[in-house]
């Protein structure tokens, strides 16, 4: 079965990105470059995935994709 979900880089000020995937609150992983930050967030889905069938639990599906939003803000 073939799964979709949304993956958000954020950009760490010290370099690379961490890597959560809003679907599944529990996954989270950091990578030097945008290219292998998704190699990892799709090698971590995957495991995350097996770890919850494994455990008997609900592997959440993604219904909508979140809305994202950029402000900028004057302080």
């Amino acid at each position: 079965m073939t799964r979709q979900y949304t993956v958000v880089l954020t950009p760490e000020p010290e370099g690379g990105f961490t890597i959560t995937v809003p679907a599944l609150p529990g996954y989270i992983g950091f990578a030097e470059t945008e290219n292998e930050a998704l190699a990892l967030a799709k090698e971590g889905i995957r495991f995350h995935i097996e770890s919850l069938i494994t455990e008997g639990q609900t592997v959440p599906e993604e219904i909508e994709p979140p809305r994202i939003l950029r402000l900028s803000v004057a302080a």
